[in-house]
């Protein structure tokens, strides 16, 4: 069989996001400018920001939600896409995980308040890839689902059971990490890296697996960054490594093929919120791996995605067609 697509699995919730004007100390008070809800976590951010990428290839969804508002919410958007979702399961015992996600608008920083609903009930047994033709599963997020992340039979963690099992049905598989503490982003992840074929992370999470310190003051090191992807690729048998971080990024193939390039000078005006902007990043890397690309264009489209989703405040509302996001990172230039 000759397979082709993505398979957008795991972690599916519904952002409900705030614009607050400011971050209050405890016990104070901040008002709430806007409120808005979207699709949020990898399964949703990834195939969504595909579809709109004008992904030439299927783009499926997979996973877990509730019988509520907040699952209905995300199959309408599988079916105004055009994402299939047969995988998508609504069960009526649990509730489609949700995350709070306030940002402070003089700072444009985020804080996430997440209830994992659904994810906390995923097992390794929710997981059917002999359905699919897709070629690489994307799978998420490590660390915060309750059962995944513990022994599952006889593998160490559920998600290696889940890993084995698309690879055992002749899928590829990426996963999208989430920025917790080192010390859990180590135990979690490194466990699962030898069956990983792509890793996309950013230069926290790179740092924590590589035990490698890649933000210092809370501005990213591009040599840490790059010293860390070295690591990595040395230690680990990944096809296709890419670290991000705000001003630039680093990607490596097994080939020996090593690009460094500066992200999208986005003007501060145009920017509404950064919630997804990995995830988009995430997506035009995977759009262009899998279409064939030569790496450097491959780095850019992620880039000019993930630049184009940071004027809404959605995770990817305002990406737009793959040639227009190109155009848009060449209107706005590269960073120097």
């Amino acid at each position: 069989m000759e397979r082709s697509g993505i398979l957008c699995a795991g972690a599916w919730c519904v952002d409900h996001n705030f614009r607050i004007e400011h971050w209050p100390e405890e016990e104070s008070l901040a008002k709430i400018i806007t409120e808005s809800f979207h699709g949020g976590c990898p399964g949703h951010n990834m195939s969504s920001a595909l579809k709109r990428l004008g992904a030439p290839f299927p783009v499926e969804g997979m996973g877990l939600l509730g019988d509520d508002a907040d699952g209905r919410f995300l199959l309408k958007i599988c079916d105004d896409l055009g994402i299939e979702r047969s995988a998508l399961e609504i069960r009526p015992s649990v509730k489609t995980a949700r995350t709070l996600a306030m940002t402070a608008i003089p700072t444009g920083k985020r804080t996430f308040f997440y209830s994992g609903g659904a994810h906390a009930a995923q097992t390794p047994d929710d997981f059917d890839f002999n359905r699919t033709a897709a070629r690489i599963a994307h799978l998420g997020l490590p660390g915060v689902h309750e059962i995944l992340d513990m022994p599952w039979k006889d593998e160490a963690s559920g998600w290696i059971a889940v890993l084995r099992k698309a690879r055992a049905a002749g899928l590829k598989t990426n996963m999208e990490l989430v920025s917790l503490e080192p010390e859990i982003i180590r135990a979690v992840t490194l466990p699962l890296l030898p069956w990983l074929d792509t890793l996309i992370c950013n230069d926290h999470e790179a740092g924590a697996l590589a035990s490698i310190e890649t933000v210092k003051d809370g501005i990213a090191d591009a040599g840490a960054c790059r010293a860390a992807a070295e690591h990595l690729m040395q230690a680990t048998n990944l096809s296709l490594l890419a670290v991000h971080f705000p001003k630039g990024a680093v990607a490596m193939t097994r080939d020996g093929t090593v690009i460094e390039h500066p992200s999208v000078n986005v003007p501060q005006a145009a920017v509404v919120g950064s919630n997804g902007a990995g995830d988009c990043f995430a997506a035009g890397m995977l759009f262009g791996h899998h279409e064939g690309w030569d790496l450097k264009q491959t780095v850019q489209l992620a880039h000019a995605s993930s630049a184009a989703s940071l004027r809404s405040a959605s995770t990817t509302e305002s990406v737009l067609p793959w040639k227009d996001c190109l155009a848009l990172a060449g209107k706005w230039g590269w960073r120097t």
